[in-house]
């Protein structure tokens, strides 16, 4: 198993919900042994030396329900593996990270909330990402939790409240296998930031995510199943394809 690279936003902030709980976070299914610290993975199928980072000049702001960090197949962990500015933060209704807040004040970004138009003002609706030209980079705000816990976190977040709302309208459904939501337009966290990341012209990482999910999804899907990871197969070649772009 390789070394795994230094830890990021959403792994510090798994290390730190994790040093604050009362008993051991069980992944659902009980105990499964051993885990890679840098995917999360069996050491079997260990992700870590596929991990494409990137660094495109938009960034993303994950704000994370309380137990997301540590779920397995959480997907935001899928975002900091590849951008290089990824941000995470712990959601509290009561509470708000300073940091969170200097970030959002940062004059270099233009921070943009990720959420469905139809459950906000028009006016704070918009469906494109200005060009970050001469401008302000686009700092995407995600709501990374299930479908009921994200409403009340962009109804009880008020330092949200001044910023655009961008609102999707992608053509495919989810791919996404781990977890499914009770909406079938719903996306994965790792899709939305995808879609983003196109909006923003930053076709190279949107087609990364892409593929490092097909990939994460092979890998975590294989492992319970006890089957071995192929790494000649379709979706292995299409990520190392646009790697080699990174390596250059």
């Amino acid at each position: 198993m390789p070394v795994p690279a230094m830890p990021h936003a959403v792994s510090r902030l798994r290390a730190a919900r994790l040093a604050r709980a009362a008993k051991p976070f069980l992944a659902r299914g009980g105990p499964r042994g051993e885990r890679c610290p840098g995917c999360r993975l069996v050491p079997s199928h260990c992700l870590c030396a596929l991990r494409p980072l990137l660094t495109p000049q938009a960034g993303v702001c994950l704000l994370m329900a309380d137990i997301e960090p540590l779920k397995p197949s959480n997907t935001g962990w899928l975002i900091a593996d590849v951008v290089a500015d990824t941000w995470a933060f712990g959601w509290a209704r009561t509470e708000v990270d300073p940091a969170l807040l200097t970030l959002l004040a940062d004059p270099q970004w233009q921070p943009c909330v990720v959420f469905p138009g139809e459950f906000v003002a028009p006016e704070r609706v918009v469906t494109a990402v200005e060009s970050v030209q001469g401008g302000r980079r686009p700092l995407f705000i995600l709501l990374d939790a299930t479908w009921p816990e994200a409403r009340k976190m962009f109804r009880k977040s008020p330092y949200i409240d001044a910023f655009p709302v961008l609102s999707l309208a992608p053509e495919q459904l989810s791919r996404y296998r781990l977890r499914r939501s009770t909406r079938e337009d719903h996306f994965c966290t790792s899709e939305v930031a995808a879609l983003c990341m196109e909006l923003a012209g930053e076709t190279h990482a949107a087609q990364t995510l892409e593929a490092y999910l097909d990939v994460y999804t092979n890998h975590y899907l294989q492992s319970k199943h006890q089957l071995p990871v192929d790494l000649g197969d379709e979706v292995h070649q299409r990520l190392e394809t646009l790697r080699l772009p990174a390596r250059a």
